[in-house]
């Protein structure tokens, strides 16, 4: 028993001095336990080799500190050889929920024909927010700017200033004053019209908890969103429309979700 206590402590310093070299050879700081912590969720073969692949080709200069940890991906900060600020979006292969990705998948006429592996569709679900964000880019539809996604790595613009991230509209709610609120109201609904109308897009998982305050607002977490041809995408809208109206009513703004969804329509 104790030969093997000895072997796994010695195969476990070896792992963690591998790990250690990686994170060095990429330009990789850990500030502290909980970096490490991030960073080691998500770091497998495959990431590595997406992470290198952005060094190498002069995208990345050096990777930073964890911007956002989630339940399906972790947000780095990382600096381009200009030096502007990206965000280094992780889409962690073993622990994402991939049934429950189904839902955005499955139906999505732009991807008829993935495996049914759970790293086919991580895979599938970071070129689908790539593409999502290139088309609401487009349209003039506030996002992130994406810039290129490898495997399950994306990177896109970052939303703050000195990687400390843009703060959620939910977290700036009492600091707006009546018109402030019916200003960002009003922004939101014209992006989401515009997704629907002009991108052929419906958000499919907006709230107050994706949209960051920076001067305007800025939509995030684009993979879930779906074309219009999707079968739920009505369904969606719907959703989308609710959660927005909900918020909003607990700032004192009270609207109707038939009336939105109307103005949205165009109907």
């Amino acid at each position: 028993m104790k030969k093997r206590h000895r072997h796994a402590d010695s195969y476990s310093d070896k792992k963690t001095l591998e790990f250690d070299r990686n994170l060095n050879e990429l330009g990789i700081r850990i500030k502290d336990a909980n970096d490490r912590k991030v960073w080691g969720s998500c770091i497998d073969d495959s990431t590595l080799r997406a992470l290198y692949y952005f060094a190498k080709r002069g995208m990345i200069q050096s990777y930073g500190g964890v911007v956002n940890a989630g339940k399906e991906a972790n947000v780095f900060h990382a600096i381009s050889p200009d030096g502007a600020e990206i965000a280094v979006k992780i889409y962690r292969i073993t622990s994402s929920d991939f049934k429950a990705m189904d839902d955005y998948i499955v139906g999505d006429p732009r991807f008829t024909n993935i495996k049914r592996d759970k790293r086919s569709i991580v895979f599938a679900w970071t070129k689908k927010e790539f593409k999502n964000l290139t088309k609401a880019t487009e349209v003039g539809v506030s996002v992130p700017k994406p810039i290129a996604y490898e495997k399950n790595v994306l990177l896109m613009e970052f939303i703050g200033v000195d990687g400390i991230a843009a703060q959620k509209i939910k977290d700036v709610e009492r600091e707006l004053n009546k018109t402030e609120i019916m200003a960002t109201f009003e922004e939101i609904v014209g992006y989401i019209r515009t997704l629907y109308r002009d991108a052929k897009l419906v958000h499919s998982d907006l709230s107050e908890y994706n949209i960051l305050y920076f001067g305007g607002l800025v939509l995030i977490d684009m993979a879930q969103a779906v074309p219009l041809e999707h079968p739920k995408a009505e369904q969606f809208l719907q959703r989308d429309v609710d959660n927005i109206v909900n918020f909003y009513s607990k700032l004192g703004l009270k609207r109707n979700s038939p009336e939105i969804l109307k103005k949205i329509r165009g109907r």
